[in-house]
This record gives structure tokens, sequence and C-alpha cells, in this order.
């Protein structure tokens, strides 16, 4: 891969959430633009090698600094050299960003109930849209669903009711509803799709999921965007293309 096409720049703060999870501050060039939910690519020398790899992005497309969230992958060559990262040290970033995990992509139905399902590291890109003002602006009701396993791992939980109080002032719509599936003592345990399908997520919500009205995104584990996708399609809900209808979809790994 051309070094070229990358960028230099510089860590500037690592937060640990738990042992397999942190997340990372870095400087953010001029040029560098996206779109809330978008992702970038990031690259580190590995001995002579530049290995690069696809984040999302945390930050607000206004933000001056960008944020990334990050699993550590088991002897994964990106993510075990990752994990190390200190203030100060080097990182590549190419210099334009990618994907379409994006509210523009929706035409029909108009903005009305807004879901964002995530899960582990899939939270980062709907992090970026609640700190846009246009996404609060657009839709009466956000909800706002994060599924991880333990309660360790349910990482930014003050950061997303500041971001509320802060960008959602005035806005009587935001749900946060967490899901944590290994305790069955949590008010919501079960996978996304069993949610979905005996109505306890709509329940939560305060809201239903509806072909007429609802936005529908997922990112996170590949296995639940897959699960998740088939049971919204069994309630009438239908793959988001050409900007109709109201399914979006991000393979986060």
């Amino acid at each position: 891969m051309s070094i070229e096409k990358f960028s230099v720049e510089k860590v500037l703060s690592v937060h640990r959430w738990a042992h397999n999870l942190f997340s990372f501050t870095m400087t953010r060039p001029a040029h560098f633009k996206f779109t809330a939910g978008q992702f970038a690519r990031i690259g580190l020398m590995v001995g002579d090698e530049l290995v690069v790899r696809a984040y999302s992005v945390v930050s607000s497309p206004f933000d001056e600094t960008l944020e990334f969230f990050s699993i550590v992958v088991p002897d994964g060559a990106f993510t075990s050299n990752l994990q190390h990262l200190k203030v100060g040290d080097e990182l590549y970033l190419e210099k334009i960003s990618y994907g379409y995990l994006t509210l523009a992509r929706y035409q029909q139905p108009l903005p009305q109930d807004l879901w964002l399902l995530a899960t582990g590291t899939g939270l980062a890109p709907f992090l970026s849209m609640l700190q846009d003002f246009e996404t609060w602006n657009k839709y009466q009701q956000i909800n706002l669903v994060y599924s991880v396993r333990t309660a360790s791992e349910l990482a930014y939980v003050d950061r997303i009711q500041e971001i509320a109080k802060l960008f959602g002032e005035g806005h009587s719509g935001f749900r946060f509803i967490p899901i944590i599936t290994r305790d069955p003592n949590a008010a919501l345990h079960d996978r996304l799709p069993v949610l979905i399908a005996n109505g306890e997520l709509e329940k939560a919500a305060g809201s239903e999921l509806s072909p007429a009205s609802s936005h529908v995104m997922l990112c996170g584990n590949p296995q639940m965007v897959e699960d998740t996708k088939e049971a919204l399609k069994q309630r009438g809900l239908t793959m988001n293309r050409r900007g109709e209808g109201n399914i979006a979809v991000e393979n986060y790994w």
C-alpha cells in the first residue's frame, strides 16, 4: 500500500475501558473530512510493513481531533500492537474517509424515529451521529441500543448522557437502552434478534419498529448484524437501497 496516501498523526490520549476495549484520540489534519457514521483507515508500522485497519470515527465531524474505539483481537497483527499505544506515538491516517452508514442515505420513509443498534465497538459511528445537531433536529425519537456481554464492557455510558444533555437539549425523545447478554439480572439480557421478536426492545424504547416511520442502523458483530437484520425483516422492515427502506448495516469487523 502506498504510504503517500497517509498522513502521520500523533496520539493525544488513550483510555482503557476494559481488558479488551480501549479508545484513543489523535491529531486531525485540516484536510481530513468525514460525515458522521463514516470510517477512517489507520495504519501502524509492524516491522517494515504498514498494517492498516478500518475504524469508525467516534468524534463529531466538527471536532478538532479524531477519536476511535477498538477491541483487542488476540494475536491480531494490528490490535496486538495498537493496544500498547502511548501519548505521543505516531499513527498513519489515510487522507480520505469511507463508508455509507450515514443518515444522508435515507430518503423514504421520511425521518421520524431512529434506531441505532450496536454491539461492542460498533457503538462508534453512532456516537459520532449523536454529536451532530442535525441528527437531533431530524428525528422525534432516537433510540441508542448498546449490547455487550458483561457490565464491564459498557463503555461511554457517562459520555452518552453528556452528549444527550448537550446536543439533545429540549429533545424529549432520546432513549439509551443497554443490553448485557451474560447477566440474567439485567433489565434486558437476550440477544437483539430475540428482543425484537418478543417485543421487549420496543417496550423498553416506548416506541414501535414501523416500516412506515423507522430508520434502523446496525453496526457490530457480523452475526448480530445478520440475525438482527432478519428479525427486522420479519417485522416488515426492508433494507435501505437507493435511498428507500428502513435498514442500513455496517459489518464493523
